[in-house]
């Protein structure tokens, strides 16, 4: 096992891109998988009880904060720095956790009671958000170490499980607890199969202890990574919580089903980034000279993958809702689709400003840009969702992002002018590939989405060949980096 940052760099770095990769099969597959079983669910539930549980989701989103107060984060970083203790630390935030779950579970009740109107689903509530706070904690582990391939493992045994669950609720036309369970059940199996695999494959030895020092030594550092989080949660559950203040649980559904597709398009930039950061914080300790090179290149991924779905969701809005919309109860969510998807790109950009400010050290101003964001997100909506319902509250979410985008920009280069980012520079081809893309595909809108969005993708990659978007030693490091992983695949 690697112990000092220097080699932690080099083997983190090695690892990058084939990480990169592993996560993003894997998200995409469960992606796939869970946006098929998410549109079984919703047309199950119809829009007023789909609007029930997405507003439960909305509030865990927020209380999730409670048990984990940003240390979750914290460990991810520092166990990439510092592996021999590793499994202190784990030991450590595995027994914190249970007082912060109890507390995070009393606020949720009063949320859930008192603030939504919902208390049948106090129980499964509860019981969801204490499993998914032990699953995301203990799968940490594996970014920390560059074993990025068993938390894929995980993603797609989850999505399984959520699926033949939700599948079989659906067919026997279960209540919305019924469903919340299922994803319970999931987050459990998760819990028992990461103990197992950091056991067994020795990532580290978990010493279940309460560390008093190393708590009070973190807090100050985590405190800034439970800010963010928690605002990160508000501009993204405001304009849910809000509408549901205003306007019927329905409307809440029709927003909230416009949203899954953009909120399911996360997963694209989290599963770089989760691998993607340790490197960054590591290289910020032993190698500051590849700083610069790392943030450049994670950016113009970012935008490159970001950019062609802004545009084909824009273009190809009716028939990606048709998808969906099988029971006929979501018409009114293409509107708000619509204007979401000039949101996507801005998603994607955003996690290469919060894993630079996280990985330099500099959480605080991560919180910063989160809470001006969020200040814009909840003022706006306030004033224009009693008015205007679910537009307003997709509107504001594009706003939003694109503050927080700027804000974050501007921040990675407060104080440190080397790190500022060329932004024009690297994405203007980009762009450009992206319009072309928009222009093949508004003759054919119309048709149905498995012939248009192939076609769309075959017309960006020739853009982007044709403008050079992509530079030789991109497609070499990329190469590489895949052809390290299957060389050692082999050898195993």
């Amino acid at each position: 096992m690697t112990d000092t940052a220097e080699g932690a760099a080099a083997q983190l770095g090695t690892r990058a891109v084939s990480n990169s990769l592993f996560i993003l099969a894997a998200r995409t597959i469960s992606r796939v998988i869970s946006l098929v079983v998410v549109i079984v669910l919703a047309n199950a539930l119809g829009d007023t009880r789909y609007g029930q549980y997405t507003t439960l989701v909305a509030y865990s989103g927020l209380v999730a904060v409670v048990g984990d107060l940003g240390f979750q984060s914290l460990y991810t970083r520092e166990a990439a720095r510092n592996r021999a203790a590793l499994g202190d630390y784990l030991g450590t935030l595995i027994v914190l956790r249970v007082v912060l779950a109890a507390a995070a579970s009393i606020v949720f009740a009063l949320a859930l009671g008192l603030g939504a109107g919902l208390p049948s689903l106090i129980i499964p509530g509860c019981a969801l958000l204490v499993a998914t706070a032990y699953a995301s904690l203990l799968r940490n582990t594996f970014y920390s170490v560059g074993r990025a391939e068993f938390d894929a493992i995980a993603i797609v045994a989850e999505t399984v499980i959520q699926a033949a669950l939700i599948l079989f609720g659906a067919r026997r036309h279960s209540g919305v607890s019924y469903y919340v369970w299922a994803y319970t059940a999931s987050f459990a199996f998760t819990i028992v199969y990461s103990v197992v695999v950091i056991r067994v494959f020795r990532m580290g030895s978990i010493r279940l202890a309460l560390d008093l020092d190393l708590v009070r030594r973190w807090w100050p550092l985590a405190l800034p990574f439970a800010l963010t989080f928690f605002l990160t949660n508000a501009y993204f559950r405001a304009g849910v919580l809000i509408l549901q203040q205003f306007r019927s649980f329905a409307e809440v559904g029709w927003y909230t089903f416009a949203y899954k597709p953009f909120e399911a398009l996360q997963f694209v930039p989290l599963a770089i980034q989760v691998v993607v950061y340790p490197l960054l914080g590591v290289y910020f300790v032993s190698d500051p000279s590849r700083l610069k090179l790392a943030y450049e290149r994670f950016f113009k991924v970012l935008v490159l993958l970001g950019w062609p779905l802004t545009v084909g969701t824009f273009v190809l809005v009716h028939p990606i809702n048709q998808i969906f919309n099988r029971s006929g109860a979501f018409a009114q969510s293409e509107q708000s689709l619509r204007i979401l998807a000039f949101g996507i790109v801005f998603l994607f950009a955003n996690s290469a400003f919060y894993a630079m400010l996280n990985a330099t050290n500099r959480q605080g101003l991560n919180a910063w840009a989160t809470a001006l964001a969020a200040a814009i997100n909840i003022a706006l909506n306030f004033a224009f969702i009693p008015f205007y319902g679910f537009m307003a509250a997709s509107v504001m979410t594009v706003l939003t992002e694109a503050a927080l985008c700027g804000f974050g920009w501007w921040f990675v280069q407060t104080k440190r002018p080397e790190l500022r980012l060329p932004v024009i520079n690297l994405s203007w081809k980009i762009l450009l590939a992206g319009v072309a893309m928009g222009i093949a595909l508004y003759p054919v809108r119309r048709y149905t989405i498995f012939l248009t969005a192939p076609a769309g993708f075959a017309v960006y990659l020739v853009a982007i060949y044709l403008l050079r978007a992509i530079e030789p030693e991109e497609w070499r490091l990329a190469r590489a980096g895949l052809l390290a992983r299957i060389g050692r695949g082999t050898a195993a």
